[in-house]
């Protein structure tokens, strides 16, 4: 075996990972405050890729301002979504929910077609495309950085849950009912839930986005996003963040040995063998909290 080859894929596996991270924190972050996986994630990965671009090249913006505008823009298309759609099902089964959030993915990218069309779009941020060595290791510089803007974001996220607003909302997530008695706002939690997750997808879309240009192609990062959350633990952020790491690892390894031997698309497999093997084995995730119902 050509170690310096594994370790290669097993570095830069973890990197990307890293930033498959960033998009189950968004999964994670709404799974905490409404117990409903978020199958619109992906889009507004996607829409706020889009956003930045509207800013940057639609209006002339400079990148470094568009990007805070379009979080901005987001942060209260997330409030947005919860307001008009999401609170009107408000003690409905939890699959009313699910089903609304695979419309509001359907209709994310529906919207996205229509305004800006389906052909790519590239999207800079000056990060240079020069080869980038730590020691004898070929890395991707790209996914260097965004391996450091996710592990800042987990930080303040880290943080933001030992304020008293980060405090309100792990009360939510604990019983909704107990937080309505002590007379805290269940609704007003669960927007700001979807306030974040929608500017935190904003950050993913532009990452990922500059690496691979922005179309229809980023809402497909809820695959990773969805089976990472499910491998951490859909309610760990932390479980989230080493999750992303190994699933990524796992999926370049994999790949870089099988594509050779399948002829390519391996990635897709390994992302789903793994999303199902973890569903099987271990439902509740490597960290996740397992609750046990009396009846």
């Amino acid at each position: 075996m050509d170690w310096l080859y594994f370790l290669e894929l097993a570095v830069n596996g973890g990197l990307s990972g890293l930033m498959y991270s960033l998009v189950a924190m968004g999964v994670v972050l709404i799974y905490k405050s409404s117990s409903v996986p978020n199958l619109a994630q992906g889009a507004l990965v996607m829409v706020g890729a889009y956003v930045v671009l509207a800013f940057s090249t639609g209006l002339g913006v400079p990148m470094w301002a568009a990007i805070p505008l379009a979080m901005v823009t987001m942060f209260f298309l997330g409030v947005g979504i919860e307001r008009f759609t999401l609170r009107r099902l408000a003690g409905r089964p939890v699959i009313m929910i699910l089903m609304m959030t695979l419309g509001l993915d359907i209709f994310l990218r529906a919207t996205s077609l229509t305004i800006w069309g389906g052909s790519g779009r590239p999207l800079s941020l000056g990060i240079s495309d020069k080869p980038m060595f730590l020691g004898p290791l070929l890395v991707n510089r790209a996914y260097l950085i965004g391996a450091a803007v996710t592990l800042v974001l987990f930080g303040l996220f880290l943080w933001f849950f030992q304020t008293r607003r980060g405090v309100v909302l792990r009360a939510i997530a604990d019983d909704y009912l107990a937080s309505w008695s002590v007379g805290i706002s269940v609704e007003r939690g669960v927007a700001l839930s979807w306030a974040l997750s929608s500017v935190v997808a904003t950050t993913a879309g532009v990452l990922w986005g500059s690496i691979q240009s922005v179309d229809q192609s980023l809402s497909m990062l809820l695959l990773k996003g969805i089976t990472v959350g499910v491998l951490g633990g859909l309610d760990s952020l932390g479980g989230a963040l080493l999750a992303g790491l190994l699933l990524g690892i796992i999926e370049s390894v994999a790949s870089g040995y099988l594509d050779p031997l399948v002829g390519g698309g391996s990635r897709d497999l390994v992302v789903a063998a793994v999303l199902m093997l973890t569903i099987m084995i271990r439902p509740h995730g490597l960290f996740g909290r397992h609750d046990i119902e009396r009846i």
